[in-house]
């Protein structure tokens, strides 16, 4: 069900709890933060970043969050590249939450970390349960970590990261929870299990998906760049010990980079229950499995190309959403978006 069209490239889609508005905001890569209210996609911004954003072609508003109270308090968080291409993660205070096109009353950089080059930042932003930010950086780009990021405990870049923003100590301080990343582009956390899933960019051969629950994310070690996916990368062998392997992988016979999803928890499609839905940018495969904690396997695995899109609509697709229901949508950089809904009843 097509729910939006001709936003400028949306990359992330996202609820504030408890609005009785039961608003959708989109980012857009350009700097925009646009609403979708009642169905209708609004003319106007909600808040327009786009002086202070580049444009490189992994660059731009890549990421927002909203608190856990902002309808209280108006605090939302944003991740994106600057015109220096620094990766700035800033809480911005709106000054009337309900409103469609607020004010800005204040601001303050939480994180700012400079890229050696413009591919591979990551972007997205996820609050866990006690509202702390977790933050996914890519390795810093050109090919292959070439400054060695994704497995160097001291650098930020190549990892998930944690950051509370409601302790004031902290910021700009994050804690390193996971490393061995090259480009996590979006990761989720079940709302109901507590697991993580995270889709890794490949170099050139893997896409994967990896899952932990969430209190097994401190310390975790993804394996890039000794790892692309289940195999060894730059040499014909290595040791894997100590790596956590993904549950799921596939081959640029299939795709070139994939986009990960959300957990379904809504309550339209109960049949869908507990799924995660994840894409290809290059090829739109969509697919979806279920994480079984006991074997810490993916099971379930279903291709949904041929019953959700016959017609070969689905194009370019950078982004999952999901909204306060637990209903999920999918964002195609072509400026569309869609969300899953049970079919129309034909009639009799």
């Amino acid at each position: 069900m097509k729910v939006a069209e001709k936003l400028d490239q949306p990359l992330a889609l996202t609820f504030a709890a408890r609005d009785p508005a039961r608003r959708l905001f989109v980012a857009e890569k350009s700097g925009r933060i646009r609403v979708i209210k009642a169905g209708a996609l609004l003319p106007s911004s909600f808040l327009d970043l786009s002086s202070r954003v580049s444009r490189g072609s992994e660059q731009g508003l890549l990421g927002i969050a909203f608190h856990a109270k902002f309808m209280e308090n108006g605090r939302l968080f944003v991740n994106f590249t600057n015109r220096e291409g620094a990766t700035r993660v800033v809480e911005v205070v709106v000054d009337a939450p309900a409103a469609d096109a607020p004010r800005i009353a204040r601001e303050r950089e939480l994180l700012r970390v400079e890229q050696p080059y413009s591919n591979h930042n990551g972007g997205h932003l996820v609050l866990d349960d006690q509202g702390r930010l977790l933050i996914g950086l890519g390795d810093g780009g050109s090919g292959g970590d070439p400054r060695g990021n994704g497995q160097n405990p001291r650098a930020l870049l190549g990892k998930m990261l944690r950051l509370d923003p409601d302790a004031a100590e902290e910021a700009g301080r994050p804690a390193i929870l996971a490393r061995g990343l090259r480009n996590p582009w979006r990761y989720a956390l079940d709302r109901r299990a507590g697991d993580i899933y995270i889709a890794d960019v490949g170099q050139n051969k893997w896409e994967e998906v990896d899952v932990v629950p969430i209190g097994e994310l401190a310390g975790a070690n993804f394996g890039w760049n000794v790892m692309e996916g289940f195999h060894c990368y730059g040499s014909a062998d290595c040791s894997t010990s100590g790596y956590v392997p993904p549950v799921v992988e596939y081959g640029h016979d299939e795709g070139c980079s994939v986009t990960g999803g959300v957990v379904y928890r809504g309550k339209a499609l109960p049949d869908l229950d507990g799924r995660y839905f994840y894409a290809d940018y290059c090829t739109a495969l969509l697919r979806s499995f279920r994480f079984d904690r006991a074997s810490r396997r993916a099971v379930e695995h279903w291709d949904w190309k041929r019953a959700l899109d016959p017609n070969n609509r689905l194009a370019q697709i950078g982004s999952f959403g999901e909204d306060e229901a637990g209903e999920v949508y999918i964002l195609s950089l072509s400026g569309t978006v869609w969300k899953l809904a049970p079919a129309p009843s034909t009639g009799r």
